[in-house]
C-alpha cells in the first residue's frame, strides 16, 4: 500500500517551524481514543492534523516543536512499550520507535508529560497550539502554564503569548505536495472501482446495503482500513434526502440509485457520487435530468484553473442548472432574474464543492480578507452538482417528482488548468448503460 516517506513529515516539520517566530514552541495533542458503546472502542483514527506533522498512528502521544533547541526540535510524547497491553491491543512502537520509525529527535513517556514538558517550553515567548478545540487539552496547558509561574524567582517564566496553530498548519495542508497527489490518485483508483463494482451489482430485489456491502468490500480490497466518511446509497425519493445513511430500502425498477462513497488510504480522503438506473436504462425524465448534472459538472471544470477563484466553478454550474431548468420548464421566467432570487433553490440547496485532502471536507479558507480565494495548483477540491426534485414537490409534473442525481469527481488544479482524479467511474448515459448492460449479461 501507498504511504508518506518520512522525509515528507520531516519536510512539513521544518516549513512548520520556519513560520514560527523565533523562540516559540507548538504543542499538538493525538486525537482520543472514541467508545462506540460501553468498553467497546471506535476503530482508531489518528487527528489529520497530527498525522500530518508525525504519520505517528497511536493515541495518547503529543508532539512538541522547539525551533533551535540543540538537543532537538522535535519531541515526541508517546505510550511506553507494555507486553501485556500489546498482547491485548497489539504493539507499540514506544521512545526508541518513535526516534527510530517516526523522526523524533528526543522521545518521552507519555505518562511523564507534567514532569517534562514544562522544563521544555520554559522561557519560550510564544506557545502555538489548538485553541479552543478540547476543554481537557486547553486545561492541561493551563495546568503546565500555572507550574511555570511558579517558579518565576528561579528566572523562570511561561509563554506570554499564544497562538492558534490551526491556520499556520491549515494553510500548508491546503497545497499538496507529489506524494500527498499521488497518494489521492490511489485512493481515487480504489474508490472507482467499488463505484464500478456496484453498478455491476446493481438489480431490482437487492437492498441499499447490499451495494454498500460491494463498495465496502472493493475499499478493503484495495488496502483502504476505512472509508473516508458514511457512504450514501439511496435509491428512488431517497436521492432527494442529501445526507441520506439508512441504506436500507429495496432497489426498484424504474427507480435511480445515488452512491455517494468513497474510502480513505493512509489518512487522505477520496470522495465520488454517481447516480445509475437501477434497471440499467434511464428513463426520459432520468436522462434529462441527469444529463443536465452533467453538464453543469463539466461548465464548473472549464472554471477551475490558477487565479480563478474558488466560486466561479459553482457560479458556472448554477447558470447551467438554472438555465437547463428553464429550458425542461420546471423554472419559468428570465435566467439572470432566476439567478438572482435563487429560484434554483429548491431544486439545488448545497454548493457545488469543497476542500479534498486527510479530511473530506478538508480544512482551509474559501475567502481570504473577504474575497474568494483565487486557486493555486496542487490544491483539490470535489465538483459536486446536483437536482433533486423532492417527491412531494407539487409545483411540477409528477413525471419529474422523486428525481435525484448528483455527480461527484475529485479534482486537481495544475498549472494548465484542472485534472479529474476520479474519471475511472463511467459518468456519460452511454457509459453507464452499456456497462450495467454488459454486467447483467454476465450476471445471465
Amino acid at each position: 500500500m501507498i504511504r508518506l516517506p518520512a522525509r515528507e513529515y520531516a519536510h512539513r516539520r521544518q516549513a512548520l517551524m520556519a513560520q514560527m517566530t523565533p523562540g516559540s514552541a507548538a504543542l499538538l495533542p493525538a486525537a482520543p481514543v472514541q467508545l462506540r458503546n460501553r468498553d467497546v472502542e471506535q476503530v482508531y483514527r489518528q487527528d489529520s492534523d497530527f498525522q500530518y506533522l508525525t504519520g505517528f498512528p497511536e493515541p495518547e502521544a503529543l508532539l512538541l516543536l522547539i525551533p533551535g533547541r540543540a538537543q532537538g526540535e522535535y519531541v515526541l510524547f508517546c505510550r511506553e512499550r507494555d507486553p501485556e497491553r500489546e498482547l491485548w491491543d497489539g504493539k507499540r512502537a514506544g521512545q526508541d520507535g518513535a526516534v527510530r520509525d517516526y523522526g523524533a529527535d528526543q522521545a518521552y513517556a507519555i505518562d511523564d508529560l507534567d514532569e517534562v514538558l514544562p522544563g521544555l517550553v520554559e522561557n519560550r515567548t510564544r506557545l502555538y497550539y489548538p485553541l479552543g478545540i478540547s476543554e481537557s487539552f486547553d486545561r492541561q496547558v493551563s495546568g503546565w502554564l500555572a507550574s511555570l509561574r511558579q517558579r518565576a524567582r528561579q528566572g523562570i517564566n511561561p509563554p506570554v503569548e499564544f497562538v492558534a496553530l490551526d491556520h499556520l498548519l491549515h494553510e500548508m495542508r491546503l497545497i499538496k505536495s507529489e506524494a500527498e497527489i499521488a497518494l489521492m490518485q490511489a485512493a481515487a483508483d480504489v474508490s472507482a472501482k467499488a463505484h464500478v463494482r456496484a453498478m455491476q451489482t446493481c438489480r431490482a430485489g437487492l437492498n441499499e446495503y447490499h451495494l454498500e456491502a460491494e463498495l465496502e468490500y472493493a475499499f478493503r480490497l484495495g488496502g483502504a482500513k476505512l472509508p473516508a466518511y458514511g457512504s450514501i446509497v439511496a435509491s428512488g425519493h431517497n436521492a432527494c434526502i442529501l445526507h441520506y445513511r439508512e441504506n436500507d430500502q429495496p432497489l426498484k425498477d424504474g427507480d435511480l440509485v445515488l452512491i455517494d462513497a468513497g474510502c480513505e488510504l493512509d489518512c487522505y480522503a477520496s470522495d465520488i457520487t454517481r447516480t445509475f438506473p437501477v434497471s440499467g436504462r434511464f428513463s426520459p425524465e432520468q436522462r434529462a435530468i441527469y444529463e443536465l448534472v452533467l453538464a453543469a459538472q463539466t461548465a464548473a471544470f472549464a472554471a477551475i484553473a490558477p487565479g480563478r477563484h474558488w466560486n466561479e466553478a459553482h457560479e458556472a454550474a448554477l447558470r447551467t442548472l438554472t438555465a437547463g431548468l428553464i429550458e425542461l420548464g420546471l423554472l419559468h421566467g428570465e435566467l439572470e432574474t432566476l439567478l438572482e432570487g435563487e429560484a434554483y433553490k429548491p431544486f439545488y440547496m448545497h454548493r457545488t464543492g469543497h476542500w479534498l485532502g486527510m479530511d473530506v471536507h478538508d480544512v482551509g479558507h474559501y475567502k481570504v480578507e473577504g474575497q474568494w480565494r483565487p486557486l493555486q495548483p496542487g490544491m483539490v477540491l470535489t465538483v459536486e452538482p446536483g437536482l433533486y426534485i423532492a417527491a412531494d414537490n407539487l409545483q411540477v409534473e409528477a413525471r419529474w417528482r422523486g428525481i435525484g442525481v448528483r455527480i461527484e469527481d475529485d479534482v486537481l488544479v495544475t498549472a494548465e488548468g484542472c485534472r479529474v482524479l476520479t474519471g475511472g467511474v463511467p459518468k456519460t448515459v452511454a457509459e453507464i448503460e452499456a456497462l450495467m448492460a454488459a454486467a447483467g449479461g454476465e450476471a445471465a
